[in-house]
């Protein structure tokens, strides 16, 4: 007999003795002959569709121990370079409350997420992950998909906005009054915010009954966003507002900062002071400038490519503060260039731990002080870890 003792990065129990066993929890025990024996931490999976769906790896998890699994990858990340700090409890989003996703549908009929290690789609009957809004209209989307006769696969980018869910339908194009007909009952009779195709030339728009718009700011007030196709959002509301809450924290009360890979302004229109937002997709920043302009928001705009071209240390000195939200690449040059600044603090926000303790430890070489980490689960049930973290210079 021998006990589950954590979970490893891809969602495997590990044993004490080093194996590897699927499904098991800390506390689990393995027996003899290979089976789990639960333990106190190992729950019955709500969906039907667990394991075989991919879009869960931890259903069989308590919410203590997945803020375990969660915890213990971001330390196991910063140990690997030599690097430790406070890590705060965990925030995890509830389920369904995912207002983001992105479904696939075959010709067959099937839509849902894949299996997991697999590219076969699991035709999704319910989802304990998806916000209702969204998960209602995977039904809908069953009946009108088909009438389009599209010979492969296609990707339903679905994404809650203010007005309702805003769909984008990749891989096929509709074509004629039929699938005009068919589209507008659609968007009709389910109070759909915008549908648009992208057949590879990039998204058209075919309903869109009133400019779609995301509000963000936090609690500095709303602002809405015009919110471009697929754009990228935080995964929940819940996982937004920590997010955007332990920015406001780390940078205090600056008097201009930087938000750097600024996307549609999630952080930016939610800090105090002047603020310089830097972002690489024009799409994005452009929806940003003009938001921020309507509500007179001092907030100055450069499409910029900080892969390419990162803001020089120079240019970084002129900050109180940086807001820093990369890819899940991280943003090495970047960072490179942080390093080397006089900036009193940055205010790291991260959804891959082990790039992130990489820049952290380029950072840390540099003289700053690792803080502390707030960690956030905003996709539920996922082995996919999100966090926003603080650095700090002393004056020299």
């Amino acid at each position: 007999m021998t006990a589950i003792v954590r979970i490893a990065a891809r969602g495997e129990g590990v044993a004490a003795d080093g194996r590897h066993v699927a499904l098991a929890a800390p506390g689990d025990t393995l027996a003899d002959d290979g089976g789990v024996i639960p333990g106190p931490h190992h729950i019955d999976p709500p969906c039907r569709h667990y394991p075989e769906c991919g879009g869960c790896q931890l259903q069989h998890l308590d919410d203590e121990s997945w803020a375990g699994f969660i915890t213990d990858r971001i330390a196991s990340a910063l140990d690997a370079h030599g690097l430790t700090t406070t890590i705060r409890p965990p925030a995890l989003s509830p389920p369904r409350t995912r207002r983001r996703a992105t479904l696939h549908y075959e010709p067959s009929g099937r839509i849902g997420f894949t299996a997991a290690r697999s590219h076969q789609i699991v035709d999704l009957h319910e989802c304990h992950v998806l916000a209702p809004a969204l998960f209602a209209l995977v039904r809908p989307l069953k009946r009108l998909l088909p009438t389009f006769k599209a010979k492969r696969r296609l990707d339903v980018h679905l994404t809650l906005a203010d007005q309702g869910v805003d769909v984008l339908v990749k891989g096929v194009a509709p074509e004629g009054l039929a699938h005009h007909d068919a589209l507008t009952a659609f968007a009709q009779d389910h109070g759909v915010a915008r549908v648009a195709f992208d057949d590879g030339m990039g998204p058209e728009t075919r309903w869109e009954p009133e400019p779609v718009t995301m509000t963000l700011g936090g609690t500095r007030g709303g602002v809405a966003v015009p919110l471009p196709p697929a754009a990228f959002l935080q995964a929940t509301a819940e996982g937004e507002a920590t997010l955007v809450a332990a920015v406001r924290e780390a940078i205090g009360g600056a008097k201009i900062a930087a938000d750097l890979f600024a996307g549609l302004g999630t952080f930016a229109l939610a800090l105090p002071g002047r603020v310089y937002a830097a972002e690489g997709a024009r799409d994005a920043i452009m929806a940003l400038k003009a938001a921020a302009g309507r509500a007179q928001r001092l907030v100055f705009t450069e499409h910029r490519d900080l892969f390419r071209r990162p803001l020089t240390t120079a240019e970084l000195d002129r900050f109180d503060a940086i807001v820093i939200d990369p890819p899940r690449a991280g943003a090495r040059d970047q960072v490179a260039q942080l390093a080397a600044a006089t900036v009193p603090v940055i205010a790291y926000v991260s959804c891959n731990p082990s790039t992130f303790a990489a820049d952290a430890q380029r950072l840390c070489d540099g003289g700053y002080t690792l803080d502390w980490v707030q960690p956030v689960g905003q996709f539920r049930w996922s082995t996919h870890v999100e966090l926003a973290a603080r650095f700090s210079r002393s004056p020299s």
